[in-house]
């Protein structure tokens, strides 16, 4: 049996984003995933599909496994020959009890690596703002548990050193203890006047900050609830957050966004969400697929010199249409002579990247005005080859026809249901942890409405932002109940993620 090996992965404090390079290919490569309660869902999902994911999550409410039984896991695993990845939140060696996992490894004389991993020790206090470290205030930064037992007899902290030796401290897992701390601070030397910071979900959609300082922080955080997860930043640093605070000034800063189109394509909102300070959930509600017969697609292809006009739809359009050219021997020259439209600026680069000169694109992407900008263009008996989805709208073809043009509507690909995580999204929007909803085609809306099957659909949605990127989509999503409260006046994603972030007035959520 092959020998297996365990990474002790860091997959930083929250924001999936802070992945390291070399974390992010050690889960990509792991058959089995052990991963604590605070782990990114877009981490978990890059690991292979096959993958075994084990949750071993540890929270105040109690432990999934004990620590004893996750070493005895980690080592079980590894001597059946597997590549096992431990995803801790934080860094491993930094109160992650990453070094008890290692020695458990080499003492059963098994190969393990750590990757570190950004610990929230510095990551929550720079999202909100706060250097743990600034010329002229403070050159010593101290990182220190926040749970110890403050009833036992001798502390393990040397709260004199702390209080008057270190220019910056910060406590992790320290809420239940902030009075005790602030306390012991003060008495030890520290000037109650100190400025502090509590920040909770540091990173995340979810980030908090609470000032105040050491005399008033606890009362101040026992009035707001502040709970953990949160870090304690205690130290002069803390006053520069008034004017370097940067995360939460983002317009969709707080907005958990939910992303239906196809995963294949969803990467560029999803980038885009991030981008604007929100977070981006996937449910593709959508898969786009081969379709099962390319003959018609195919005869077309055969006599591409018979057509005038080539045009493109989509960027699924460009993709399988050269992806069956190319199978059937063809290449760019045989699209000599044909002028070509593309609708929209991603499909036009996607033509570019063929080295193709695209002879017209229009100033918006309605089948409607298409057909104004093409009607100089397109005169009677000029055929047209026209590959897109399989369920289109019939407009557009209707509409050249009408102009005299000969058209061949082909399908070049199918759109199928998509398989998100269904239960998953339901818990979300009955918790009101999602705040807008994103929906880019008709087919997107009808299949998130087939794929929740909820009888008591507005309710849930209640409260919830629905952006359509334009008339057609809000139309289907109208027609299905739900009620629009966005629709973009540039049918892109570009002009869809403006119109949320105006109709919020750039506040976040």
């Amino acid at each position: 049996m092959p020998e297996g090996i365990v990474y002790l992965v860091g997959a930083g404090p929250g924001d999936p984003g802070l992945i390291t390079v070399k974390g992010l290919e050690c889960i990509k490569k792991a058959e089995v995933l052990v991963y604590d309660r605070l782990a990114s869902h877009r981490l978990l999902d890059a690991a292979p599909p096959t993958a075994e994911r084990v949750y071993v999550g540890k929270s105040p409410a109690g432990h999934t496994m004990t620590q004893e039984e996750i070493n005895r896991l980690l080592v079980e695993q590894a001597r059946r020959g597997r590549v096992v990845v431990r995803l801790k939140g934080g860094d491993p060696f930094v109160f992650g009890r990453g070094g008890e996992e290692a020695e458990a490894l080499a003492a059963a004389g098994l190969p393990f690596e750590v990757v570190p991993g950004i610990t929230s020790a510095i990551a929550a206090p720079a999202y909100a703002g706060i250097p743990v470290t600034h010329r002229g205030l403070t050159s010593t930064l101290a990182v220190i548990t926040g749970n110890e037992d403050p009833t036992r007899a001798e502390s393990n902290i040397n709260w004199k050193a702390l209080a008057t030796g270190v220019g910056t401290l910060v406590f992790l897992m320290g809420m239940a203890n902030l009075a005790h701390i602030t306390r012991q601070l003060i008495r030890h030397g520290r000037d109650a006047a100190t400025p502090v910071a509590l920040v909770r979900w540091g990173t995340r959609p979810e980030q908090r900050t609470l000032v105040g300082t050491l005399e008033d922080i606890a009362a101040r955080a026992a009035e707001a609830g502040f709970a953990n997860p949160a870090v304690i930043v205690v130290g002069e640093v803390v006053g520069l957050r008034e004017k370097l605070q940067w995360f939460e000034q983002k317009p969709l800063f707080g907005c958990r966004v939910l992303v239906t189109r196809a995963r294949e394509q969803a990467s560029g909102l999803v980038r885009a969400v991030e981008e604007l300070g929100g977070e981006a959930v996937e449910f593709p509600t959508i898969r786009v697929v081969e379709m099962d017969d390319y003959t018609a697609l195919d005869n077309a292809i055969g006599r591409l010199p018979a057509y005038r006009w080539l045009i493109f739809t989509s960027v699924n359009g460009v993709s399988f249409f050269f992806r069956r050219l190319v199978h059937l021997g063809g290449d760019i020259r045989d699209l000599k002579g044909l002028r070509i439209c593309a609708i929209g600026p991603k499909t036009r680069r996607a033509l570019q990247e063929y080295c193709l000169r695209v002879d017209y694109v229009p100033d918006e992407y309605r089948a409607e005005s298409i057909i104004a900008g093409l009607r100089e263009k397109i005169g009677p008996g000029d055929r047209v080859l026209l590959p897109r989805a399989d369920i289109a709208r019939r407009i557009l073809p209707e509409a050249l026809a009408a102009l005299g043009a000969r058209v061949d509507e082909v399908p070049a690909y199918r759109t199928v249901a998509g398989g998100g995580p269904v239960e998953k999204i339901r818990r979300m929007l009955a918790e009101k942890s999602i705040q807008i909803i994103t929906f880019t085609s008709s087919s997107t809306v009808r299949n998130f409405v087939r794929l929740l099957n909820e009888p008591r659909l507005p309710e849930l949605l209640a409260g919830v932002t629905v952006a359509c990127i334009g008339p057609v989509t809000a139309r289907t999503a109208r027609e299905l109940g739900l009620s629009v409260n966005v629709e973009a006046a540039e049918y892109t994603i570009e002009g869809l993620l403006k119109a949320v972030v105006e109709s919020r007035g750039g506040s976040g959520c």
